[in-house]
């Protein structure tokens, strides 16, 4: 092999794990966003339609939902496995009356993809009206694992939110016509 096509493989495998790196990172953004979004209340139209156990899907077997902080670690607890963390998210969305409304809202992304893990952390805006009326706007840090497959999906491993601070915005009217 002469310098020059040494040089030009070098290249080529750098760009190439350049390139895995950016589609790793891409999906997981895809994955938290469409957990996000199926944890909007109402959920988005095309929610309604998506296969049964799309919620569990987005997790690896042996993944941990968790809340960290004085107050996120005793009111949100540890979770292992699709079925305990999915089975908790149930008790927030309907048909439980949590939640009138509730978005979700991603900011501050900053990600690091290596090998077959992207490690993500974001600042989350959530504003929720709940079933008594009140509103809130909650701003929690979020710290997420995924695992990526041989297909390119990534499956949340590790989940962490943090709660930084809660603004109570009053009480919200009933329901606004449909």
């Amino acid at each position: 092999m002469t310098q020059a096509q040494h040089t030009a493989s070098d290249v080529a495998s750098l760009l190439a794990g350049r390139v895995a790196a950016l589609e790793s990172q891409d999906a997981a953004r895809r994955a938290l966003s469409r957990y996000m979004s199926l944890c909007d209340v109402p959920a988005p139209r095309d929610a309604h339609d998506a296969p049964a156990g799309e919620l569990e899907a987005l997790f690896t077997a042996d993944a941990v939902w968790e809340g960290v902080g004085a107050e996120y670690a005793a009111g949100f607890g540890r979770h292992i496995g699709p079925a305990a963390i999915v089975s908790f998210l149930r008790g927030y969305l309907p048909p439980a009356p949590h939640f009138r409304r509730n978005v979700h809202c991603l900011t501050s992304e900053s990600l690091l993809a290596q090998g077959g893990t992207v490690r993500g952390h974001w600042i989350l805006q959530q504003l929720s009206v709940y079933a008594g009326g009140q509103t809130e706007l909650i701003s929690a840090r979020l710290a997420v694992a995924f695992a990526i497959d041989t297909d390119g999906t990534a499956r949340i491993r590790h989940f962490q939110t943090e709660r930084l601070s809660c603004t109570r915005l009053g009480t919200s009217p009933g329901e606004p016509p449909r």
